[in-house]
């Protein structure tokens, strides 16, 4: 009965994501769009496994969401951040696509403009 047995994998696996998006949407912000949370979920899913809380505490979550955060205020409100930390996020969000972000002029931009 190996229909049966693949059916009952897939019937698990999907049953693990539905689990793990509930789990993710206790930490969307009441102020991000979906487009915003779609593409934030996306990268907390990805990451979760690696970020998951030691029995002991050690807020590995809550770096994790941190580091979401830094991606999508990056990404959606131009906010700028060390170049490190920059890096690391954007490594991390490598392959997570996200259609019509929005176009922003550094405050740098804006000074070499007004001194030319």
């Amino acid at each position: 009965m190996v229909g049966g047995e693949a059916a009952a994998a897939v019937e698990e696996l999907v049953s693990g994501v539905r689990q793990a998006a509930d789990f993710a949407e206790q930490f969307r912000s009441y102020s991000e769009s979906e487009k915003q949370w779609k593409a934030r979920m996306e990268f907390i899913l990805r990451h979760l496994p690696d970020y998951r809380d030691p029995p002991d505490g050690g807020g590995r979550l809550d770096q994790l969401l941190s580091l979401s955060m830094v991606w999508a205020n990056h990404l959606f409100l131009g906010c700028s951040y060390s170049k490190d930390l920059l890096d690391k996020v954007m490594e991390m969000a490598d392959g997570i696509e996200v259609e019509d972000l929005p176009q922003f002029t550094t405050r740098c931009e804006l000074m070499k403009k007004h001194q030319s």
